[in-house]
């Protein structure tokens, strides 16, 4: 397979004006009992022939095609639907994190283990990399602009970072603190990331103007936040991933909310996705088999429980497809699934 490099020269932005937002704790609110919760989603899965190569991150293409990468076996691949076939194209080394689609049909990779992001021609398998600038060593979750150019965190390297897809030119923003671990990322229709920090019992959000960060403390010192979405309202939503909690951030009353998920504590939420209905679907990862949990944003009530037909191992992250009314997911036990929900 064919890599090339990307040689134009690397820009570096610098942060913008830093502002941390503490909030009252508000009032977390009681389980609602799993008993009165019902089954609603209808799961097909497809077994990857890849074995223990931790397939991950689907994003599907804009004809219907279904990329997602392998993170141990270094690999980006598609499935389609359709026939269930599946064809891989090796990326030796990469480690590739995650892959998203642009609207002309281009798969784009975050080379985790090799401090790039990748190009990957849907037909040849050839790669285009495009290197990090010093400091960013892990590219990790990305998300699009209205421009085409990506949004991305960098776990380990303490780093949120932009790159420009035309030029090369990234943009990073450092942390004021270390070890604040951004992880999952959403973009906004106004070009706005928001980020979910593991390292830190905070949400943060860059303006795309500025570029100046604004740090959000979540009301749990001891929260772990791992996936984060957005309602058509402008409302962020996430998962704590240690308390066993969803929450939700209000930008426009600056006010903030959590409710305890219904496996508990230890439910050990992940992987996160907003539907085109602004409901929240989140997988509860501490149990297995693992749960996806619907959540109805409007009525703030939890509608269903659904246990994975394949136990999932681990699910960690996942999409929306209008198109399909399914949320696409892939999971430790080596398969890509998708849920259809309920109209």
């Amino acid at each position: 397979m064919l890599i090339q490099l990307f040689s134009k020269r690397l820009g570096l932005g610098l942060s913008g004006l830093l502002l941390t937002t503490l909030l009252a704790a508000p009032m977390v609110q009681a389980e609602k009992p799993e008993k009165a919760l019902p089954a609603l989603l209808e799961f097909k899965e497809w077994t990857v022939p890849w074995e223990n190569t931790r397939p991950r991150d689907p994003y599907v293409s804009p004809d219907g095609t279904v990329w997602f990468v392998g993170q141990v076996g270094n690999y980006v691949a598609r499935l389609n639907p359709e026939t269930g076939k599946m064809k891989k194209f090796d990326i030796p080394g990469a480690g590739p994190h995650t892959v998203v689609v642009s609207q002309e049909g281009i798969p784009w990779y975050a080379g985790n283990k090799d401090k790039h992001i990748g190009r990957m021609d849907p037909d040849s398998g050839e790669v285009t990399l495009f290197p990090m600038p010093d400091g960013i060593k892990d590219p990790h979750t990305m998300g699009w602009t209205s421009h085409g150019n990506l949004w991305f965190t960098a776990q380990w390297s303490n780093y949120i970072g932009k790159l420009d897809t035309e030029t090369g030119k990234v943009e990073k923003i450092a942390l004021p603190r270390d070890n604040m671990r951004p992880y999952g990322l959403v973009v906004g229709p106004d070009d706005r990331p928001w980020i979910a920090f593991m390292g830190e019992n905070a949400i943060g959000t860059i303006n795309p103007h500025t570029m100046a960060l604004e740090v959000i403390k979540t009301p749990t010192e001891d929260s772990l936040i791992r996936r984060i979405g957005m309602s058509s309202d402008g409302r962020i939503w996430w998962g704590d991933n240690a308390m066993g909690h969803i929450g939700v951030y209000d930008p426009k009353s600056r006010s903030m909310q959590e409710w305890a998920t219904p496996g508990g504590e230890a439910a050990g939420i992940y992987a996160l996705a907003v539907d085109d209905k602004d409901r929240v679907w989140y997988v509860e990862t501490g149990v297995q088999p693992n749960r996806f949990v619907g959540f109805d944003t409007e009525t703030e009530q939890f509608i269903s429980v659904d246990e994975v037909p394949s136990g999932g191992m681990t699910i960690r992250h996942m999409v929306f497809d209008e198109k399909s009314n399914a949320i696409w997911f892939a999971t430790d036990a080596n398969t890509v699934g998708k849920a259809v929900l309920p109209e």
